[in-house]
């Protein structure tokens, strides 16, 4: 059973989100959240399955839906995790097919709350003229104040929440958990491939396409501000690396600290917040087609398999693994309960092997959306759905508060274990 785009917040452009009243009368809860304006992006719909214009685009999209078992009583109190979808903060929606909660629902009867906000230049850079960062990630924090308040009247547990969320969806949680506010909204954080290894030292990259984007007003047409978007990007290219994801949270704006004092608010909810975080093992196996180097590369007799293995796995531990491990290291020094795991399923002889993105046909979705998609071609549905059961359980498990033990693992899928304080 599903109750969809229900407001949780709304804003004028640029500013920040003010809370909707809490209704006390009937709402047809019947309509899916519209998603934030955002260019097409057709690589990720080939690989996806997607389609650019599922939803229709709208500003007013701080919306939510939730997902429960047809059969939830109202004195209830049931798990509640919330899904924060990724896309590079610029693209995605909560209410997209690929991310139908439905089956992780009806297996371990819980309740899933997906939460569209706002990305790109409408919600995830700060100018030199005064316009705010950070407007997607307070969005996301009136979606959790919205679930504490009025989650009980769907049977949900508000002292029970888990926050969930992959690649960007997970980096936004991560650093959720830095506002003071964090261990009231939610008990326990499910990170997947968060790009944490580019989430520093983004100042400069910042300030330079904030530069960019000041000819941006309260009255560009909504799909001129995305057009804006692409240039806005391209400003961030000089920067390396940190260019993968030039859109995203930004330190020392609200409701973030300073960088400097990043690990010393997380430390402070370490105690209050579990964790289960991971990546993939060939994270960087998904862009693999988007490169002709990389590919003729890969074409060499011999030594071409290989040397695309090597460069896979020094982007992935750039990006994802280094800085996944001294998070779950730091966040067990501090006192918190953390495990951390590696995913490395794929489709038998698929090019994207055990890419970013991978998690999501096993958690989320159905066979209508993920059956024949590139990501997970030459997998048979029964094959996905198989592994994907077993992941949902494990995911469902972490948020009811069961304890993993010290080590587990999916059979050729999935291992984690247990992060000490060593």
């Amino acid at each position: 059973m599903r109750a969809t785009g229900i407001p949780y917040a709304r804003a004028p452009r640029f500013q920040p989100p003010a809370p909707v009243p809490d209704w006390t009368t009937e709402f047809s809860a019947t309509s899916l959240s519209p998603a934030c304006p955002q260019a097409p992006v057709p690589f990720l719909d080939d690989v996806l399955g997607t389609r650019y214009g599922e939803l229709p685009g709208s500003e007013d999209c701080q919306n939510l839906s939730i997902t429960l078992p047809g059969d939830v009583r109202p004195d209830e109190k049931l798990p509640v995790m919330v899904w924060i979808h990724g896309g590079s903060y610029t693209s995605g929606s909560g209410d997209l097919a690929i991310f139908d909660p439905a089956r992780l629902v009806a297996e371990n009867r819980v309740i899933v709350v997906s939460v569209t906000y706002r990305l790109g230049l409408f919600g995830f850079l700060a100018t030199g003229n005064g316009r705010p960062a950070n407007l997607g990630l307070l969005d996301q924090l009136e979606a959790f104040r919205w679930v504490r308040r009025n989650i009980a009247a769907f049977g949900g547990d508000p002292d029970s929440v888990t926050a969930f969320g992959q690649s960007a969806g997970g980096d936004a949680i991560a650093h959720l958990m830095a506002v003071p506010e964090a261990p009231a909204l939610f008990r326990r954080a499910i990170i997947q491939s968060a790009p944490l290894g580019i989430a520093r030292g983004r100042t400069r990259m910042n300030r330079a396409m904030g530069s960019a984007a000041e000819s941006v007003t309260e009255q560009t047409p909504a799909m001129e501000v995305v057009e804006r978007e692409a240039h806005v990007a391209q400003v961030a290219r000089k920067f390396g690396l940190l260019a993968a994801m030039p859109f995203g949270t930004q330190y020392g704006h609200h409701p973030l600290p300073a960088e400097k004092d990043i690990e010393a608010a997380w430390n402070r909810a370490a105690p209050h917040i579990e964790v289960l975080i991971g990546h993939t093992s060939e994270e960087a196996r998904l862009f693999l087609p988007r490169s002709p180097l990389l590919m003729r590369l890969r074409s060499l007799p011999g030594v071409g398999p290989g040397a695309v293995r090597a460069v896979d796995w020094v982007v992935t531990q750039a990006v994802y693994g280094r800085a996944t491990r001294r998070f779950a290291r730091r966040h067990a020094r501090a006192g918190g309960r953390v495990h951390r795991y590696v995913l490395d399923w794929h489709a038998p002889g698929n090019i994207f092997g055990a890419a970013h993105t991978i998690d999501l046909p096993l958690l989320l979705g159905s066979r209508d959306t993920w059956d024949g998609v590139g990501l997970i071609a030459g997998a048979g549905w029964a094959q996905v759905d198989m592994t994907g059961r077993a992941l949902r359980a494990l995911w469902s498990s972490f948020a009811r508060g069961e304890d993993l033990g010290g080590a587990g693992a999916i059979d050729d899928a999935l291992h984690y274990r247990r992060v000490g304080d060593q």
